[in-house]
């Protein structure tokens, strides 16, 4: 029960910070391009890819605490459906260059993020 609690608190704050993200974006860059799901996957890969490396390589994280953070917070913050559903909304209704360069931005900032976070999460424990 306590992994289904620390799931489901952090799913639920996961989504909140996302709405907030999104509509912070949206407000001050448009609503022509979706920035704000651009900015919750690739800051959430990049907060993954950290939460992943401390979980893999110290003792910081209790099991429980990861599944919290990972499948609950980062699950409920990043949102694969809504980069789906934004892409073929510019695809169709703008044209096909716009939801190619949310497809090619997307990808690559959110594995650069990712590994970017794992990178910097290696160094703060060997620091």
């Amino acid at each position: 029960m306590d992994r289904w609690f620390w799931i489901g608190l952090g799913g639920a704050a996961g989504t909140l910070a996302r709405y907030g993200l999104s509509t912070w974006c949206q407000e001050r860059l448009g609503a022509g391009f979706p920035y704000g799901t651009l900015a919750v996957n690739v800051l959430g890969s990049f907060l993954l890819g950290a939460i992943g490396e401390l979980a893999e390589s110290t003792e910081l994280l209790s099991p429980t605490l990861r599944l919290g953070l990972s499948t609950g917070l980062m699950g409920g913050f990043t949102t694969y459906s809504s980069f789906n559903n934004e892409t073929l909304r510019l695809i169709h209704y703008k044209s096909w260059a716009a939801g190619l360069a949310n497809i090619t931005i997307t990808l690559v900032g959110c594995l650069l993020a990712g590994a970017l976070g794992m990178i910097v999460a290696r160094r703060l424990v060997a620091s």
